[in-house]
């Protein structure tokens, strides 16, 4: 049983539905009896539904970046951190001249970022750098297909790599300016990770053919299914890296 007053992290599996019923109703009445903390809890449900409503089609405006669920968190605690967490979702969505419409001019102009450039980025700041904190970590009783779930309902199932030794172990939410778009970190014992990435096609609903490329370090494989684009990314000349390029299918 949790203690009162209910710790962040509490609030957090609160909003997430990770709670037991009897803890859930020992925060609900904390809740009901401190306004301020209330309001902040509603604002985490409510970018929830944003972005369930986004990925529906309810949403046709692009996304705005302010609207990230862990951005406003962090906002929320630490004001004094706000730029630099915008700064780095922002790099995600506009490295490598601008992300916004990369498919779009993947079509029509011969320097258009390759395929993916946005899901390597991501690996470097989350797995690699850990500028970007997890908003969601597997404990023992975690579901990470569910918290996906919450988000990409229509979207391919999480690849199961346990034969390798590869277990997923967190998640982030991110903003694209076609949608939600989200990174699921797997582990092995050893610490080496694997990145599985799913966002929005993009314009003109271009969807991605089954490939591979490297870039630096780092190594992509990507596809599409079901509506979405997606992309596991290791460290390149990795078994782990081997294995993910002798995989069929996800």
């Amino acid at each position: 049983m949790i203690s009162m007053p209910p710790s962040e992290r509490d609030l957090h599996a609160y909003v997430d539905h990770q709670l037991d019923d009897a803890d859930r109703r020992l925060v609900k009445t904390y809740l009901e009896n401190h306004p301020e903390a209330a309001a902040q809890v509603r604002a985490w449900q409510q970018d929830a539904q944003q972005l369930r409503a986004a990925l529906s089609g309810a949403l046709q405006q692009p996304v705005n970046q302010e609207l990230d669920p862990a951005l406003i968190r962090q906002r929320l605690k630490h004001q004094s951190h706000r730029h630099l967490a915008s700064a780095a979702v922002l790099l995600i969505a506009v490295s490598v001249g601008g992300l916004s419409g990369w498919q779009a001019r993947e079509m029509t102009l011969p320097d258009a970022p390759p395929p993916m450039t946005d899901a390597m980025q991501a690996y470097r700041l989350i797995a690699q750098q850990g500028i970007l904190p997890a908003d969601y970590k597997v404990n023992a009783d975690g579901d990470m297909q569910g918290w996906l779930d919450r988000y990409f309902t229509r979207a391919n199932r999480l690849p199961d790599l346990s034969g390798a030794g590869f277990k997923p172990v967190s998640g982030r939410l991110l903003s694209t300016e076609q949608g939600p778009a989200a990174m699921v970190v797997y582990e092995d014992q050893g610490g080496h990770k694997i990145s599985f990435y799913v966002r929005p096609p993009g314009p003109k609903n271009y969807l991605l053919p089954r490939g591979s490329r490297s870039d630096g370090e780092l190594q992509a494989e990507y596809w599409s299914g079901s509506g979405y684009n997606y992309a596991m990314v290791s460290p390149s000349d990795t078994p782990a890296a081997q294995m993910l390029k002798q995989t069929a299918q996800f």
